[in-house]
């Protein structure tokens, strides 16, 4: 890369540090999957769009802004071949001034992520109701999985 020139911000994360949490969960059914740290579209059989909840921090020291909390955290999770896994959490916006942030995550990204796998191996699971009162509707502009087109409530 040329010098003075930088990279933009990534627009997701992954969290292989939440695996121990999603293998605790998946153990209740004798299941063993293990996190894959690659990243790329190619090469899952399965795949879904879904949300979970979690909270965000503006890391702009002259923003002032105090965070938020959001309802619809966008994440893609997908399934590959020998009992791998991955899951793509997708970063807000800041609305005050627009710098990107990553989410700090709750327990429902190791429910969603279990709940998909379990679901993919053949386990009948009841769909757990995640949904909390919204404080506003949901805003396009600063949803990384909307651009991404992964967002099943921007889309």
């Amino acid at each position: 890369m040329a010098k003075g020139k930088r990279r933009p911000p990534k627009t997701y994360s992954m969290y292989p540090s939440k695996h121990d949490e999603v293998s605790e969960i998946l153990q209740e059914h004798d299941l063993e999957f293990t996190f894959r740290n690659n990243d790329n579209d190619s090469g899952y059989t399965k795949t879904w769009s879904t949300s979970i909840m979690g909270r965000f921090i503006c890391r702009n020291p002259k923003c002032g802004a105090n965070g938020w909390s959001s309802n619809r955290i966008s994440i893609v999770i997908r399934m590959y071949p020998r009992r791998q896994y991955n899951a793509t959490v997708y970063h807000q916006r800041c609305k005050r001034c627009d710098n990107l942030s990553s989410p700090i995550l709750d327990e429902t990204y190791a429910e969603r992520v279990t709940y998909w796998l379990k679901k993919w191996s053949g386990i009948l699971v009841e769909q757990p109701n995640h949904s909390r009162g919204s404080k506003g509707p949901h805003q396009e502009s600063l949803c990384e999985g909307c651009k991404a087109g992964h967002c099943r409530q921007g889309n």
